[in-house]
């Protein structure tokens, strides 16, 4: 659990979801840079529904904590997959009340309010793994998430916010929320269709491209519009 500043109020927010779902290949440009990183049969047309995966909830870490590159994972590398680790800037929203069979018209009714996310990825694991990605985006402080929560009836229109990451001060990814191709509601409306949403569980909607590998001592900022910069350094184990 970590507990996150709720933005223009007095108030905080414990940060304890019962389940993290995360898109994949959310992001046109995305998913082209992507049949080069992660492989595994991916093609470069837009895929014809939500790409999901997991993240364990044990990889929540909070703003200005450290991003830890576990030493175990040395033992993946091969002379043709050098290890890699990459940094995700995404926006990510938190289920205000359990639902299910939402249409997209209530769908905003049931978001409490949005973030940011760093849905930090080790690649040798996760395009290794038969069983999927879960693994690979699962290990421990490999979930950024803050710098603050904006509520729902504050941020505006959240399908128009500029999202960019920054590592070592340079921008890397430089995108907006627009350019999805599940946009929010649907992204509930459909998740919801498929199980449950609980109250409390966060959502994380997908990066644009520019993903670059992470190493010993870089500083990686996740800025996202009306939300803040969520910063972490990334240390070797």
């Amino acid at each position: 659990m970590i507990t996150l500043p709720i933005k223009n109020t007095d108030r905080t927010y414990d940060l304890r979801p019962g389940k993290i779902v995360a898109l994949g290949l959310n992001y046109r440009e995305h998913v082209k840079e992507s049949v080069s990183v992660l492989a595994g049969g991916h093609k470069p047309e837009a895929p014809q529904e939500p790409v999901i995966f997991p993240k364990a909830t044990s990889s929540i870490i909070g703003n200005g904590e450290n991003i830890i590159i576990p030493d175990f994972i040395k033992k993946y590398a091969t002379s043709d997959k050098p290890l890699r680790t990459d940094h995700e800037a995404e926006l990510a929203f938190i289920i205000s009340k359990d639902c299910r069979n939402v249409s997209e018209d209530q769908a905003m009714d049931y978001i409490f309010g949005f973030t940011c996310l760093n849905d930090v990825s080790q690649r040798n694991l996760q395009t290794g793994d038969r069983s999927g990605w879960f693994r690979g985006k699962s290990l421990d402080t490999f979930c950024p998430v803050g710098p603050t929560i904006v509520l729902t009836e504050d941020i505006g229109d959240p399908q128009n916010l500029d999202i960019k990451c920054r590592v070592n001060g340079k921008i890397v990814q430089s995108g907006n929320t627009s350019e999805m191709i599940f946009p929010i509601k649907k992204i509930v409306s459909i998740l919801s269709e498929w199980f449950t949403l609980n109250e409390g569980d966060l959502i994380s909607t997908g990066t644009p491209s520019g993903i670059t590998p992470l190493h010993d001592g870089d500083i990686v900022e996740v800025e996202i519009d009306k939300i803040g910069i969520l910063k972490n350094t990334v240390v070797e184990e």
